[in-house]
């Protein structure tokens, strides 16, 4: 298993990659920030640039579509389809990454404990060499990255909150 930031990676078969990543929130507020355009859009980007698009209909068989910005703009597309919504505790996707690649499966399973939320992810690829050509992408990498983003959104969210508690 290997760590990139606070994620764990692992690969526990030829046709996944698992990532888990602890949150100091609990988890209808880390499942809430991953559902909702108005948050996603702020910490999606792996390299931190608030999206150019998000787009999320949140429902069996809902498209959501996410736009990095990009230099100048042309950024690349994360688009999908939501199979099953439980909140706030699983949600299950199809994607495709690049957009010309076998579809994957993507579930994220959102555990509570004393506050704090374990999200794991879990990418099913139809093969062994897709699995290998999203690692080859260092979707593992660039997903820590933005997992790490969307600790420092829910950090900021939190402080904002207790801050507008205190005034």
């Amino acid at each position: 298993m290997e760590t990139v930031a606070t994620a764990k990676i692992s690969t526990p078969s030829d046709r996944e990659i698992v990532i888990t990543r602890v949150f100091d929130a609990p988890r209808a507020i880390v499942f809430d920030a991953w559902t909702r355009a108005e948050h996603v859009t702020h910490w999606w980007d792996p390299s931190g640039v608030r999206l150019a698009a998000c787009e999320i209909d949140l429902r069996p068989n809902g498209h959501f579509r996410f736009v990095n910005g990009g230099p100048g703009g042309a950024g690349h597309s994360f688009a999908g389809i939501y199979r099953e919504i439980e909140p706030p505790g699983r949600l299950v996707f199809t994607t495709r990454v690049p957009p010309s690649a076998p579809e994957s499966v993507g579930t994220l399973v959102f555990d509570e404990h004393d506050g704090r939320t374990t999200l794991t992810m879990t990418i099913v690829c139809q093969s062994k060499s897709d699995r290998d050509a999203l690692l080859a992408m260092r979707v593992d990498e660039g997903t820590a990255r933005t997992l790490d983003n969307l600790d420092k959104y829910l950090g900021a969210s939190r402080a904002t909150t207790h801050g507008a508690r205190r005034a």
